[in-house]
């Protein structure tokens, strides 16, 4: 806990974003900077709850109380070691986290949570300022070699704590830059790109090998990783996009928001991208209003369009907590991200019902119409529309891991929602052969991806050592 009654005496702050004027102009992180001593006032907040919730909503269980009060009594570097106790990469999960922890918060029964993402992006960014956080190779090596596929959140934590262990780690990723997620699917805006290679340096210099352009069970055949390594660990993610299967779907214009958004993302890195998709003079509509169509939004602003409507299947939520989601349960409500601040039209209960194009094949309307009561569903009549549009972005969600290629040469079997099937150890069907993230659980956060590649790096040093001393 802060202070005893600090509950009492302060409110909950935040920083301050950028101005919307200022922000759409660049491609910068739109957060202020927080003075330390208003960190550590919202560090006091943190009450003597008695039983944390915070720890059951976090997905990492992050010691929150502890370094809450650490950095309340000025004990910084004490408060980042309780910190990387839990959480590898409190860097991105302080910034792009939708943060469960502060929805189970007690004092948020009746006050607003305190500001436990704020406090953990502190800690760590006053850590890495003071040089505290250096590389930790391993003081022996098993002699053991473990293949992680993937780079994202789950592939760099797993294979982070694998190194740790001892193992020799080579860690495989399809694209020409690691980071998976963090690279070429969250905006810089979001984060900036700098903060991975800042955890990559450490890695590499802790001793994982990186390897671009390996795209296993492709230029990388899956025989050589089973030949060459003791353990192979799957953090692919969940790559198959969710479809739209409406008249008019194969008309150009029409794009997927991982077509889209990565796109960006290398332009930003200095790239040149051919025929980049772009929604600068267009008209743009973005169906889906999970946190990727938010970040198609936030993009699309930056690339200067005539207009923008972001459409969403479901109704609208309620502005403040449902009762159907009772705290410490994650609430479903109404959330404005910066994107929304920015501009563009949001709309809850539209359907696409179809598009239609030019003589070119580009699309120029989408036909939709209102659903609502009694279902959720239902068509509601006298309500179709149809709307000019030169750039359609699909933002609604994915399916689980692409099935082809590496999952069907390995042979692993998978469950009833297309996911890679795991025992408890996170290991697949197939000996020797783990699973973590997204390809495992679903569509899911960057905290859970965290969560499972830290569990799967017990479970995969479980299996070649007998035993394991990973938390």
């Amino acid at each position: 806990m802060g202070k005893d009654t600090g509950f009492m005496e302060y409110t909950r702050e935040m920083p301050q974003r950028r101005p919307v004027t200022e922000r759409i102009n660049d491609w910068f992180e739109i957060y202020l900077d927080f003075a330390e001593d208003k960190i550590r006032t919202q560090g006091a907040r943190c009450m003597d709850c008695g039983v944390p919730f915070c720890h059951t909503g976090c997905p990492v269980s992050n010691i929150i109380p502890d370094w809450n009060d650490l950095i309340y009594r000025n004990r910084w570097r004490e408060a980042i070691r309780v910190l990387h106790s839990t959480n590898n990469f409190p860097e991105f999960t302080g910034r792009i986290c939708p943060a469960p922890c502060e929805a189970s918060c007690v004092l948020g029964i009746n006050e607003p949570p305190v500001t436990i993402k704020q406090i953990e992006k502190t800690i760590v960014e006053r850590a890495f300022q003071e040089g505290w956080i250096r590389p930790e190779p391993p003081q022996l090596r098993t002699g053991k070699r473990v293949a992680v596929i993937g780079s994202g959140p789950a592939g760099l934590a797993a294979g982070q704590q694998l190194c740790r262990a001892g193992h020799w780690v080579t860690v495989f990723e399809k694209s020409d830059r690691i980071g998976g997620l963090l690279r070429y699917g969250i905006p810089n805006f979001k984060m900036e790109k700098h903060l991975v290679d800042r955890r990559l340096e450490q890695m590499m210099a802790e001793g994982v090998e990186f390897r671009p352009n390996s795209h296993v069970g492709h230029n990388v055949p899956t025989e050589d990783l089973r030949k060459d390594f003791d353990a192979i660990l799957l953090a692919g993610g969940a790559e198959q996009p969710r479809d739209l299967g409406v008249p008019g779907r194969e008309l150009k214009g029409i794009h997927y928001a991982m077509e889209f958004l990565p796109q960006q993302n290398k332009v930003c890195e200095g790239d040149t991208v051919p025929n980049q998709i772009l929604a600068n003079g267009k008209r743009v509509v973005i169906i889906g209003g999970g946190d990727t169509g938010a970040d198609c939004l936030g993009t699309v602003h930056r690339q200067k369009p005539i207009s923008v409507h972001q459409f969403e299947l479901l109704p609208m939520p309620p502005k403040e907590r449902s009762q159907s989601t009772p705290w410490p349960l994650w609430p479903m409500q109404l959330r404005i991200e910066g994107a929304h601040e920015e501009g563009g039209v949001r709309e809850w209960s539209v359907a696409t019902a179809g598009f239609t194009g030019d003589e070119n094949s580009n699309v120029k309307q989408l036909h939709g119409l209102s659903v609502g009561p009694p279902s959720k569903f239902e068509p509601i009549p006298g309500t179709e529309f149809a709307m000019d549009v030169d750039l359609v972005l699909l933002a609604m969600g994915f399916l689980g891991p692409v099935r082809g290629g590496m999952i069907e040469q390995l042979g692993v079997t998978l469950d009833p929602r297309g996911n890679v099937a795991t025992n408890q150890d996170y290991m697949s069907s197939v000996p020797g052969v783990f699973v973590a993230g997204d390809m495992r659980r679903g569509q899911s956060l960057v905290v859970w991806a965290i969560s499972e590649g830290r569990k799967a790096a017990r479970g995969v040093d479980q299996y070649l050592m007998g035993e394991t001393k990973l938390p």
